[in-house]
């Protein structure tokens, strides 16, 4: 019988597991699979907490609703009855201490259209007509592997992409935009720019695409995305689940690996998947050749505080579901999701909860970082006063610590992925490295690196 051993309870460790028992029982192979998860609970960064009418989550909000990789991993967890989608509206970015709305047909806050530049509060006529040169420039130098920031700034302008586009992008994309591929990003900008001569133009051809995705875009569930984790955990019943236990090392021993638990227990595996954060994988595996490679992977660290209140959501600016910070700002936060606007269920007595986010690229988080709970809240307090001219104190109360846990895709990401994994390949064969430190951010892409994943082990079984 050949053994599994996944090491990491995240929803790529989660997803690997489901489709390896899947792809078991299709196949009829004897294989025994284990999943080692080193906290008490299965899921990662995406967790549910619920308290007095409000449901929050303290990583990851929603899943992206268009891929066929989560539509078909819901419909095999026969949960469509749960799905919920998220409320459309006006997103704002806070500059000069008001809230400006995103202009309508942008991606990103690329504009589509000239309709869509020209209706920007957020730029000056100096900075709109800056970004019409993206009518005429031609593509010459830059390919997918160049920095995002440059490209966008050498077509589009300065002024359009500090105020308009780097504050929607950074607050998706967690780190510097001149320092992120376009590879990494938006891929789609480069083949457009070639193919139609202008970014604008080629949002403008597509819009059909974008429109239709920005309707119900995203995917959470009546009682939060737990609701996903705690299915598949359930569905992994010919597995065994070891949780509370971490992993210790990985060594190859007569063509086989020896999984040591922190616990003393010693698990024989003939694969084992590290679908862990890298600087875990790096202490497990413990080879010098790798730390190299290693040591370029970069990770970002996000401070998220909710806030309930007993004050109706109405009060919120009509039609709008939250705010992206530019630079410069007098608030601290980087972005605020009006969260009882843009997912319904999240409140039950449609009572305001707000989320903040504070990442360690703004200024102020390094003096943030060592904050008590108290005084956290009591920034993020002064933040909501500033922006949205509310006061009030909050009843519920949840503040999450991200440290050094968020991937960031730098220039030498890519690089840096293909020189490990070759290493690993010849070293240790069957040692496979899976999730978002290595394949890209968000539950889709966790899921089909999950997918992926199992499928190369079993190709490798059944060989």
């Amino acid at each position: 019988m050949k053994k599994v051993v996944v090491i990491g309870g995240g929803i790529t460790g989660l997803s690997t597991m489901h489709y390896l028992q899947k792809l078991k029982k299709v196949k009829s192979l004897d294989l025994e699979l284990v999943l080692v998860e080193a906290n008490e609970f299965l899921g990662g960064k995406i967790h549910t907490k619920q308290q007095d009418n409000f449901i929050m989550e303290v990583g990851a909000d929603s899943i992206v609703a268009r891929d066929e990789a989560i539509t078909q991993l819901i419909e095999e967890l026969q949960l469509e009855g749960e799905k919920v989608y998220n409320s459309t509206g006006i997103s704002y970015i806070f500059t000069n201490n008001e809230l400006h709305a995103i202009p309508a047909d942008t991606v990103f806050g690329i504009p589509t259209s000239i309709e869509s530049l020209n209706s920007s509060t957020l730029v000056s006529d100096a900075g709109k007509k800056e970004a019409l040169k993206d009518l005429e420039l031609q593509n010459e130098t830059f390919t997918k592997e160049s920095s995002v920031g440059s490209f966008l700034e050498y077509f589009l302008g300065k002024e359009l992409v500090e105020k308009q586009i780097v504050p929607v992008l950074s607050g998706v994309y967690s780190g510097d935009l001149d320092k992120l591929t376009i590879a990494t990003t938006l891929p789609y900008l480069i083949d457009y720019k070639n193919k139609y001569g202008s970014i604008i133009k080629g949002l403008e051809e597509n819009k059909a695409k974008f429109q239709a995705a920005a309707n119900k875009k995203f995917i959470s569930f009546q009682n939060g995305l737990s609701t996903l984790i705690d299915r598949l955990e359930e569905v992994l019943s010919e597995s065994t689940i070891i949780k509370g236990v971490a992993t210790q090392k990985v060594e190859k021993k007569d063509g086989r690996y020896m999984v040591l638990l922190a616990n003393g227990e010693m698990i024989e595996a003939d694969s084992v998947v590290l679908a862990a954060p890298h600087q875990v994988a790096q202490e497990i595996l413990q080879d010098d050749q790798l730390d190299t490679d290693f040591d370029k992977l970069k990770n970002s660290s996000l401070i998220s505080i909710y806030l309930g209140f007993d004050i109706p959501d109405e009060q919120l600016p009509a039609e709008g579901t939250g705010f992206i910070v530019s630079e410069n700002s007098d608030v601290k936060c980087n972005a605020c999701t009006w969260t009882s606007r843009k997912w319904t269920h999240t409140s039950k007595d449609n009572q305001l909860l707000v989320r903040m986010f504070y990442k360690s690229a703004s200024p102020a988080f390094e003096s943030m970082k060592n904050m008590t709970e108290e005084e956290l809240v009591e920034v993020a307090l002064q933040d909501i006063e500033m922006s949205m001219k509310l006061t009030g104190k909050p009843h519920v109360i949840e503040v999450t610590k991200w440290n050094d846990q968020m991937p960031n895709y730098h220039l030498a990401h890519g690089g840096a992925i293909q020189s490990l994994t070759a290493k690993m390949a010849n070293s240790m064969p069957n040692v496979l490295l899976a999730g978002c430190s290595y394949y890209g951010v968000g539950i889709v892409a966790c899921i089909k690196n999950g997918k992926e994943t199992a499928e190369n082990i079993i190709n490798s079984i059944v060989e």
